[in-house]
Order: C-alpha cells, then sequence, then structure tokens
C-alpha cells in the first residue's frame, strides 16, 4: 500500500509538469537556439601544443664521492624546476620583447571582432620609450590611400609608464585632438605617441587596435601557457597554449622555447667566458715580460758574438729548462688555487673557471667545481623565478652551501700540496745553479737570460694553448635540453564545445521551466492538489465539483447531461452511505471565505434532490451576503430575516424555483443584527417545522471562518459541507475545518473541493465522484458546454 502511495505521488509530480509542455518546449527550443548561435558566433578557440625533452645531467667522476655523503646535489635537474623557468615571468616578458606583439589588431565583424595576426593591413608604430594609452581600443576607417579616420572605441585606458612599468594609473575621459589623419602622421597626445602606416588597407575598410604593454601581456601569457610532463616517470614537458590565433600560438610557444634554450646556453658560455677572461689576464702579464727577455738575449747574442752554448751547457740548460717549466706550470696552479680560495672564503658572486681549464688533473676538484657552478647557475634561475624563501630556492642554497664547504677543503689540501711542489722544484733549480756556476762568465750569463727567455716561452704557449681550448669548448657549448616536437596547432577548435552547448543549451530549456515550476508551486499558498487537501483536513473529501464553464448557476437544472450535474448525482449517491435510514435530510454547506463556491454547490445540490422527486427547500441563511436571489432571478424583498425579525410565517416567504419539488427561502433583507437573529430559539423551531414539510433542507450558511453563528448552525443539520475552491482557497484554511472538528466537537462534517480544472495526474479526482467517465475525457456520455473565452470567464464572477 506505501508503495502505491509513492507511485500516486511520482505521477501526479509527472502531471504537474507535464500541464506545463507548450512552455517547456518552448524553453527547450529557445535553448537550442541560444546555444546555436553562440556556437555561430563564438570565437573559435585552438590549441598550440609542443614539447621539450629535459636531458638528466650524467655524473661526472668524483661526484658520488660527495654525493653519498649528503651533500645532495642530485636534485638540480628538478623537473618541477624547469616548469617553473618555462612558465615565469621573465622568459615570458623576454619573449613578448623578441616578438613584438604590443599591438593587437582586429577585423571589425558585423556581430563580433576577430583578431588578425598575418597579411596585417595596417602597422602601429608605438615609442614606448614614453607613456603610452593602453587597454583601451582604437577604431580607424579608411578614408582614402592616404587618410583615415581615428576614433575611440573602448576607453577602459590605462597610462603605462615605462619607469615605473609595473603599475598603471587610469586614464580619466580620453579624447583626440583630431579625428583624421595621414598614414605616417606622428599622432601625439598627452601621454600618446603613435603612428600609423598602411600596407594595403583599402577605402572604406574599418579595424580596431588596442595597445598592450609588455609586463601585462607577459602576464597573461603566463597565466594561459600551460606546462606539464607528458606522465610522472617521463622528463618530457609538454607545453600547450589555447589562443583564437593558430600562428600566433605557435610563434609565441617557439620563441618561448627558443629563449629558453638561449638562457640555458648563455649559462653555460659564462664559465667558458670567465676562463678566457682569466687566461688573458694572465697573458697581458707575461707578454710583456717575454718581449723584454727576448730583447735581452738578441742584444746579449750581438754584443758578446754568442750564439751556442757548448755541450755541457747544453745539458744543464735542457735539465734547467724542463724545471723551469714545470715550475711554471705549478705556479700557475697555485695563482688559480688562490684565486678559488680567496673566492670561496670571500663569498664572491661571478663564474668559476674550472681546473680542468687550468691544467688541474684532480678528478674529486674538477667535479666540485662544475657541480658548483651549475648550482650556481640554478640558483640565478630559480631566483629569477621564485622568491628567497621559496623552497627550492632554500633547498638549492643549502646544496652550494654543503658543496662550498667540501670545495674548500679540497683547496685547502691542494694549495698545500702545490706550495710543496713549488718548494721542491725550486731545490732542485737551485742545485743545479751550482754547476751552472762551474761554467765560463758568458756561457752563464747567456743561460741566465735564455732562462728567463724560455720560461716566459713555455708559459706564454701553454696559456695560448688553454685559451684556444677555452674557446673551442665555448663555441662546442648546445643546451642539455632539446626541442622534441615544434609548436603546432590543432585544426579542430577545442572550444567552443558545440555538441556540450547544445547538451547544455537543452538541458538549462529543461531546468529552468521545471525550477519556475517547482518554485512557484513551492510559493504557492492555494488548494490546487486534491490529493494534498486529503492529507491536510481531518475528516473525509467526500467529493469534487468540476468547473462550471457556462454563466448558468443551475447546471443541473438546465443542463441536466453536463459532467457538473453528474458530479452532483455522484455526490447525492454518497449521501446514502454517510446518512443511512434517514428519511428527511438537512445538509449544511459552508466555507473559510465567501467566492469559494457554496451558495453554487448549495444551489445545484438541492436541484439534483428535486430531480428525483424529493420535496427540497434552499434556505439562504447568509444575512450578511446573500447571492441565491440574483442567481435564480427573485427579488430579495422577503424570506428568513423577514421571519426571524417580525411575526411573519414561514410559509409566507416560500418563493419557486420554477421546479415542481424545488422551493427557496432566502436570506431576505440585511438586518442589522444577523448573528442574533439566527441564535434565537424561534430559528430552531422553524427548522424544526420545515423538517416536517420537507424531504430535504438546504442550509447555505455564511462562512464559517468570517462569521460566528454558523458554528450554531451545525447542531441543526445532519451532515455539513465544508466546500474549498481549487485555485482559489488558501492552504491554511483547512485548518479552520480542523479546529470545527478538534476543538468545535462539530461531528459528521466531509470536505468538497469545488471549481476543479487543474489536472493533478487523479482525472479529476479518482474516485471522488468525480472522476473516470465524467471529466473532460467523457467519452460521450455528457453534453458539455463549450468554454467561455478566457476573457469572459475571467470576467465571470464565480459563486
Amino acid at each position: 500500500m506505501m508503495q502505491k502511495e509513492d507511485e500516486i505521488d511520482l505521477k501526479v509530480l509527472l502531471f504537474n509538469y507535464l500541464q506545463y509542455w507548450p512552455l517547456i518546449l518552448a524553453f527547450m527550443f529557445a535553448g537550442l537556439v541560444s546555444a546555436f548561435l553562440f556556437n555561430r558566433y563564438a570565437t573559435n578557440i585552438f590549441k598550440v601544443e609542443s614539447s621539450i625533452l629535459v636531458e638528466d645531467d650524467k655524473p661526472s667522476l668524483g661526484t658520488d664521492l660527495f654525493e653519498s655523503a649528503g651533500f645532495g646535489l642530485q636534485g638540480k635537474n628538478n623537473i618541477e624546476n624547469e616548469i617553473g623557468i618555462l612558465k615565469s615571468f621573465s622568459l615570458a616578458e623576454e619573449t613578448i620583447s623578441e616578438l613584438n606583439l604590443n599591438v593587437q589588431y582586429y577585423n571589425e565583424g558585423f556581430i563580433t571582432t576577430n583578431q588578425i595576426y598575418d597579411k596585417l593591413p595596417i602597422i602601429v608604430s608605438v615609442d614606448w620609450k614614453q607613456p603610452q594609452w593602453v587597454g583601451g581600443m582604437f577604431k580607424i576607417e579608411v578614408l582614402d590611400e592616404n587618410t583615415f579616420e581615428l576614433q575611440i572605441e573602448n576607453d577602459e585606458f590605462n597610462i603605462y609608464n615605462p619607469s615605473d612599468p609595473y603599475y598603471k594609473s587610469k586614464l580619466e575621459d580620453p579624447s583626440l585632438k583630431k579625428s583624421v589623419y595621414s598614414f605616417g602622421e606622428k599622432i601625439e597626445e598627452e601621454n600618446l605617441s603613435i603612428k600609423i602606416n598602411s600596407i594595403f588597407a583599402n577605402p572604406g575598410e574599418k579595424f580596431q587596435f588596442k595597445l598592450t604593454d609588455t609586463p601585462t601581456l607577459a602576464l597573461k601569457y603566463k597565466e594561459e601557457l600551460s606546462v606539464a610532463p607528458i606522465n610522472k616517470q617521463a622528463s618530457i614537458l609538454n607545453l600547450n597554449l589555447e589562443t583564437p590565433v593558430r600562428r600566433l600560438g605557435e610563434d609565441y610557444i617557439n620563441k618561448l622555447m627558443e629563449m629558453y634554450l638561449k638562457r640555458e646556453l648563455d649559462e653555460k658560455n659564462r664559465a667558458s667566458e670567465s676562463t678566457i677572461r682569466f687566461i688573458e689576464n694572465q697573458l697581458l702579464g707575461i707578454s710583456d715580460s717575454l718581449e723584454t727577455s727576448e730583447n735581452k738575449l738578441q742584444q746579449y747574442r750581438s754584443e758578446n758574438n754568442v750564439f751556442n752554448l757548448s755541450q755541457e751547457g747544453s745539458v744543464i740548460f735542457e735539465r734547467l729548462q724542463e724545471l723551469d717549466k714545470q715550475r711554471g706550470e705549478t705556479e700557475v696552479s697555485l695563482k688559480y688555487y688562490q684565486t678559488l680560495n680567496s673566492y670561496l672564503e670571500n663569498n664572491q658572486g661571478g663564474d668559476l673557471v674550472a681546473p680542468s681549464i687550468i691544467g688541474v688533473t684532480d678528478p674529486l676538484l674538477n667535479s666540485l667545481v662544475e657541480a658548483l657552478a651549475e648550482l650556481q647557475a640554478e640558483q640565478i634561475r630559480l631566483k629569477s623565478n621564485f622568491s628567497d624563501q621559496a623552497p627550492s630556492v632554500r633547498e638549492n642554497a643549502t646544496r652550494i652551501a654543503n658543496t662550498k664547504k667540501q670545495l674548500q677543503e679540497n683547496v685547502n689540501l691542494a694549495l698545500n700540496n702545490t706550495r710543496n711542489v713549488l718548494a721542491d722544484l725550486n731545490n732542485r733549480i737551485r742545485m743545479i745553479q751550482a754547476d751552472i756556476n762551474a761554467l765560463p762568465k758568458t756561457e752563464r750569463d747567456l743561460i741566465g737570460i735564455q732562462r728567463k727567455f724560455t720560461i716566459n716561452e713555455n708559459i706564454y704557449v701553454y696559456l695560448l694553448e688553454k685559451k684556444a681550448e677555452a674557446e673551442i669548448t665555448k663555441a662546442s657549448n648546445m643546451p642539455k635540453n632539446t626541442i622534441l616536437d615544434f609548436a603546432k596547432a590543432g585544426q579542430i577548435p577545442v572550444a567552443p564545445k558545440r555538441s556540450l552547448n547544445l547538451l547544455i543549451g537543452l538541458i538549462l530549456g529543461l531546468i529552468v521551466p521545471i525550477g519556475f515550476i517547482t518554485i512557484k508551486d513551492f510559493l504557492n499558498t492555494k488548494i490546487e492538489d486534491p490529493k494534498e487537501l486529503e492529507n491536510q483536513i481531518k475528516v473525509p473529501l467526500i467529493g469534487m465539483v468540476g468547473r462550471n464553464n457556462s454563466d448558468d448557476a443551475l447546471p443541473v437544472l438546465n443542463n441536466p447531461r453536463s459532467s457538473v450535474t453528474e458530479s452532483f448525482r455522484s455526490l447525492r449517491a454518497d449521501m446514502t452511505y454517510l446518512s443511512q435510514q434517514k428519511e428527511n435530510l438537512t445538509i449544511l454547506f459552508t466555507s473559510s471565505i465567501s467566492s469559494e463556491g457554496k451558495t453554487f454547490v448549495s444551489i445545484n445540490m438541492a436541484s439534483v434532490y428535486a430531480l428525483m422527486g424529493k420535496k427540497t427547500i434552499l434556505i439562504g441563511l447568509d444575512l450578511r451576503k446573500p447571492k441565491i436571489a440574483e442567481d435564480f432571478g427573485l427579488m430579495n424583498d422577503k424570506g428568513m430575516s423577514t421571519c426571524l425579525s417580525s411575526d411573519t410565517p414561514w410559509q409566507s416567504v416560500i418563493k419557486s424555483s420554477g421546479h415542481p419539488d424545488f422551493d427557496v427561502i432566502l436570506s431576505g433583507p440585511i438586518p442589522p443584527n444577523p448573528a442574533e437573529l439566527l441564535l434565537q430559539e424561534k430559528f430552531t423551531n422553524i427548522v424544526n417545522e420545515i423538517k416536517e414539510a420537507y424531504d430535504v433542507i438546504i442550509f447555505d450558511c455564511p462562512p464559517v471562518g468570517l462569521v460566528s453563528e454558523t458554528k450554531e448552525l451545525f447542531g441543526l443539520a445532519d451532515i455539513s459541507f465544508f466546500v474549498f475552491r481549487q485555485g482559489y482557497s488558501m492552504k491554511g484554511n483547512t485548518q479552520i475545518l480542523n479546529n470545527l472538528v478538534e476543538k468545535g466537537g462539530v461531528s459528521k462534517i466531509y470536505g468538497i473541493l469545488n471549481d476543479v480544472h487543474i489536472d493533478k495526474g487523479y482525472g479529476y479526482g479518482y474516485g471522488y465522484g468525480y472522476g473516470y467517465g465524467y471529466g473532460n475525457n467523457s467519452y460521450g456520455y455528457h453534453e458539455e458546454v463549450t468554454p467561455l473565452p478566457w476573457w469572459k470567464r475571467a470576467l465571470r464572477r464565480k459563486n
């Protein structure tokens, strides 16, 4: 049984929405049309994609010695850092500057404007060294080959100042001194200086353009660019950008990747340039000494006619020459170690010179210097994108400090070893000098001069070799990261999503009216649903009366085959079960407020009894607002108020309804004290006399929710009916009926729903006497009155 109730509720809900099917279909159609128009005129957005391979550095010899010691060099090729660099504001700014994208051009369409990038009809030159108007839109109309008209299309301008590029001020009321200019003419206003040149603009054509400063563009592209690895294990980064102009997107991403690799290459070249500068500084000092020693050697040989050494002198010189060469190289190494030590102790900036370039072959030292150089370069890149307190910057700073500490220890050890080697070489040279002293003076002097020349020459040649090696290294430097795929735009736009938009339009077209109907029903305070009414009242809902579509207030008498008449017959049949074994029947009709149809129901209920031959009388007890007289076309000159306020017998105020078994006692002239009249014992006596004379008595009482005397009348009736009107009676009025039962002690009272015309899925009564076969789908059993036009029904006064 409970399951059946739930099914009925779903049916009611469905019928409630289906009665508005034209509105729902109209909204769904409007949603589809709106989505179609949006797809038709929306700007197509294309996705531009490319990819970069981020190479991991091969570990240098000896790196594992200090890496395992916890100095943490393994994180220097973090993919997240590379993503941060590619999405950095500074890299976007460099890219925008290279592409010169600060002026955007648009074709003016009928509904929308489209950005143009290739084959520009005009070129706008901007002097970005001075303040400019940015953000707003200019409109240009070509008048002829030499002139054009310039207007302000959108006045949302800001002032860009190159001295403070990241902060702009709003331009109030922008205006131009004149509107017509010549191509190539300089257009100057306060904080504006541009020049417009024609490429192939034709007379009558219209274009729009706007100026955008580099920081604003860089921030826009930085936010729009998406960079992500293709999967968690790969070191391949996928770059994509969504843009309405495919060629612009391709150019931007390609230039961005180019600037990214150039920045990496510049960092690598910086180390080679530092090495070259170090060697050049050494060459400056040694070249002067070489030239001086060479001049002295030539002068001594010419003055003393000595050109070659003796055999003994040659042997001694060769030994001395070899030791001097070793000492020279050792001194260069010592100077490098001292320079490196000073760099570390003073915490200097700048680039390091690789030890291998100077001839130092210590693998650990080489790997440490190389690691420190890369960590410092990484720190520069990180600081250009993140603050000093960022985790990646702080982590990299810790690695630099650990590497410097390890390198400092290694340099101190190398300094001590180099000094010991140099001291040993000096001792050996001094020992050979004792042999030189045994030679003749002329040969001794020649050896000394030639020795100095040879030392300087060897060092000079050695430095030249190292400089050449450094230059070759610089020339052979390549970025470790490589471009896998250059930017390519898709052929199919990613937005608008046409199928999805049509579906959304259809769904919104369905949701909006359903939501409106739901809210309307939720906020509706009128009784519409018979099932809801039945659940709210504490008494049975005994029947329903359909809407009377004619002006005739007596459909039972005048149109006995109508569906409304049949609803009263059904209600009369129910009386048999409500008042068993009662030959005489007194029925009372009331409501909560006026205009709910109690008089209409009373008249036609009396009529249906009269049709079956019952002697019936209708008594109008609404002494304040009588209506029965006008429905029967009678004069309300006498009635119940006449009997109660005078000695007039009730028999004398009876009027005929026009039917032989149907009499009427009108309410009569409106008295000053209607409540007191009805509460007299005289009224009770009259009613008792009438019961003896008639089979059926119908009381048309005033609304119990507005007057008090009706409560006293319930005791005179065998059956009482509380009339509600669909779409008119307030839901809160059900409490009046409930109070009559619970607090007033009224028994044998039932509910009737009048003027049923809103189908809630119960077929107008589903078991309440106005249902299958008797409603709108009458299947030819009844003669229905053609409904009046809506404006007549609106003017017709319902009782």
